[in-house]
Parts: C-alpha cells; sequence; structure tokens
C-alpha cells in the first residue's frame, strides 16, 4: 500500500547532536536550553515572556487559566479538531 506523507522532517548532523546533547545533558524539560529557547522565542515574537511546554494540552490549559476562563464560562469550539481541545475544558 502507497502512502502518503503528510510532513516529511528534515533532520540532518546538526539537529541529530543537539538531540543528542540534550539528552546527555540530564535536563530533558526545563534545562537551559528549554530557558534558552523561551528566551529567543520572547524576543522573535515581541513578547515579555516565554513560556516552553510539552504538550498543546498544556498549552491550552494554561491559556485558559490566563484569560481567566473558569468554571460556568460558555467556550465555544469546532468539533473538527483534536479530543483534547475539547476534553481540557473538563479541567476547568
Amino acid at each position: 500500500m502507497r502512502q502518503i506523507a503528510f510532513h516529511r522532517p528534515s533532520i540532518g548532523p546538526d539537529e541529530e547532536r543537539e538531540v543528542l546533547d540534550t539528552l546527555r545533558s540530564g535536563w530533558i524539560t526545563t534545562g537551559p536550553k528549554a530557558k534558552r529557547f523561551e528566551a529567543e522565542f520572547a524576543g522573535y515574537v515581541g513578547a515579555k515572556h516565554a513560556l516552553a511546554l510539552s504538550h498543546c494540552t498544556g498549552a491550552l490549559h494554561l491559556s485558559l487559566w490566563a484569560l481567566g476562563i473558569g468554571p460556568g464560562d460558555e467556550v465555544i469550539t469546532t468539533p473538527f479538531t483534536f479530543t483534547a481541545t475539547a476534553e481540557i475544558l473538563g479541567y476547568l
């Protein structure tokens, strides 16, 4: 059966070296590289701060919290999305 790739990543020696360096550093999530990424990303988008998260569900949760959305608030979403889009609303 022929498969059609949704996306073909471009991974070369530089990316492989960064992954190995990160794995060997002992800092996989909140280490110096994550902090550097947050600072560079904030600068790139012109924001005062940025926070890197491990998954979009966490980002959705923090977004709702930052906007002050909570129990009793109406949130309208689409049925054509990943389940986390609606699922996160159950955690309000």
